[in-house]
């Protein structure tokens, strides 16, 4: 019997675009953006998501995904509106969860309505609030898991079951999780979308998406795609697989500090409330010991109403503020300001954002010093008692 090679060895291997040339241990760079058309078995263009660099990082991603094709773009937002749009005509109907990134929140809030596409949110993350929201011209069910910034936990089987049960598309974000803590396709889930700006990249210095399914959907969303021209560039494919490479080894440290750093969150007076899926008191930690390998390297937390907010970020040293996440350095955000900042309070308060809430994305560094510096940053933004 032939061993199934290890995710290590995936993520080192798969997709390597050969140095025919020279031999060179990393994967060239090929930049043309023109390619012949005559007398080819296929006929190249960056547009067409077909470029080496191109297939390669995509081929990495689907043997991580336990996929059968995928395609690479240029965001996470544009592999998920092609990816939506490919499947969403006017009249249709999609659910999706309450709790998702604000981006793909807009999407569809601000152009859906535009396109004649009907939706709906639910009102939480139980299989049953995904069925009370089915209409009968419903399309598709969209959702994450761990979500943003919560870290709700959404049965992904039961989900995946559910759509089938009224022959639906089921799409989820898996950014969060990544590959290597969530196998979605591997419960029954249709399509698996990244943010690869995030984990997958993991250093903070890529911008880029991923969509992975079966060959036959995959064919319908490249259509759509090479229309819509969210193609990702040969040079950030080329950083992304070379990114994807450490990705077993980073996710190992990214779910150990964070577990760590979700105790001792937990067991300090100045923190009001920790969201980790890793956490045997979080509501859905049965849920996500099921279904995932790790818990990941996202938490949020709430300030002690004592805690002044902006002081605590102000007097970080070690923990920057930062829009994204994922990379191996640690950051935090507050999604009131940023990545909810267009819901208005009313939403945010309804999905439980308040303004003490902290995203965390816990990189690699020792854990102690970051706790340190949590440490420090905490006892000088407590608020003064006012004697009056």
């Amino acid at each position: 019997m032939v061993r199934k090679k290890g995710l290590n060895t995936l993520c080192t291997h798969v997709g390597t675009v050969k140095d025919e040339q020279f031999g060179g241990a990393v994967s060239p760079i090929y930049m043309a953006s023109s390619y012949p058309y005559m007398n080819v078995d296929k006929k190249r263009y960056p547009r067409y998501f077909n470029t080496p660099n191109q297939e390669a990082v995509a081929a990495k991603i689907v043997a991580l995904e336990h996929a059968e094709a995928g395609l690479v773009f240029a965001s996470g937002m544009a592999a998920i509106s092609t990816t939506l749009l490919t499947f969403l005509k006017k009249g249709d109907h999609i659910v999706l969860q309450n709790e998702i990134y604000g981006g793909t929140f807009n999407l569809i809030v601000e152009e859906f309505d535009k396109m004649g596409i009907e939706y709906s949110f639910t009102h939480g993350v139980e299989v049953s609030d995904f069925e009370a929201a089915i209409k009968e011209h419903t399309k598709a069910i969209y959702f994450e898991t761990p979500s943003n910034p919560l870290l709700t936990i959404t049965d992904v089987a039961g989900v995946a079951d559910l759509a089938k049960k009224y022959d639906l598309l089921s799409f989820i974000d898996n950014t969060f999780a990544s590959p290597v803590n969530l196998n979605p396709i591997d419960f029954g889930v249709d399509i698996v979308l990244h943010s690869a700006t995030k984990y997958l990249g993991g250093h903070s210095d890529i911008s880029a998406g991923a969509v992975v399914s079966t060959a036959e959907n995959i064919d319908k969303i490249w259509n759509k795609s090479k229309n819509l021209g969210g193609n990702l560039s040969d040079f950030m494919c080329y950083l992304l697989e070379r990114s994807i490479k450490t990705l077993g080894i980073r996710m190992a440290q990214h779910n150990k500090n964070a577990l760590h750093l979700a105790e001792f969150l937990e067991a300090n007076d100045k923190i009001a409330k920790v969201n980790y899926p890793g956490l045997p008191n979080h509501k859905n930690h049965v849920i996500a010991r099921a279904q995932m390998h790790g818990f990941g390297g996202m938490l949020s937390f709430e300030l002690d109403e004592n805690i002044d907010a902006i002081a605590f970020k102000t007097n970080l040293e070690l923990i920057k503020p930062s829009m994204s996440l994922a990379g191996v350095e640690s950051t935090i955000i507050f999604p009131s300001m940023a990545s909810h900042a267009l819901l208005t309070p009313e939403q945010r308060a309804e999905i439980g954002i308040s303004d003490q809430l902290i995203r965390f994305s816990v990189g690699i560094e020792d854990a102690e010093d970051l706790i340190q510096d949590i440490e420090q940053a905490l006892k000088k933004a407590i608020k003064e008692v006012s004697m009056s």
